[in-house]
């Protein structure tokens, strides 16, 4: 749980690192700027800001903000009915962006785990994208990435997304945001 003055700050944070990334923003997309702090109320930690420009029943596109070191923790998107769960690409925009997923474990992974989470941490294959790089994910696939030193932002375009629907490693994790 954050506070209201909290998610505001993060909100106007995040116009500045979009406008880093040259994206130009509408008055009412800046105001519709979600601020998601995963129910720990450590958003500096874990948690994620986004834009949701469209999300229909096919498609989705998004803008994700992570702030220095921030984290969005370990997830992955289900089969909800004959749908077999979001298929997603990231393209970095701006800063580094480090993405985890199964496979051969990284000896030497640049990030960490928020502390006091680490069991909630399970995928350790690192891929690393710089403004101009992209990863695409397969539906149902465990993942988690935290930015560089500098934030990042990525665009993210899938098929349809339920936000609501993904299921976390932490049973801790709340994706409703909730303001104080």
């Amino acid at each position: 749980m954050i506070s209201e003055r909290e998610y505001r700050a993060a909100q106007r944070e995040a116009l500045r690192y979009l406008k880093k990334a040259g994206i130009v923003l509408t008055k009412e997309e800046k105001e519709r700027i979600e601020v998601a702090d995963f129910g720990l109320g450590d958003l500096r930690r874990t948690g994620l800001q986004l834009l949701t420009y469209v999300n229909t029943r096919r498609v989705c596109a998004k803008e994700l903000v992570l702030f220095p070191k921030q984290t969005c923790p370990e997830h992955m998107h289900p089969r909800i009915g004959r749908q077999p769960g979001k298929e997603e690409t990231f393209r970095c925009r701006f800063g580094t962006v480090y993405m985890y997923v199964p496979g051969r474990k990284t000896p030497r992974p640049k990030c960490k785990p928020p502390p006091g989470r680490e069991a909630f941490y399970t995928v350790w294959h690192e891929i690393r994208l710089r403004p101009g790089e992209q990863y695409t994910l397969e539906p149902q696939t465990l993942h988690w990435f935290q930015s560089g030193k500098e934030g990042a932002v990525v665009s993210e375009f899938s098929t349809r997304s339920v936000d609501e629907k993904d299921v976390f490693t932490d049973p801790g994790i709340k994706r409703k945001t909730e303001i104080r």
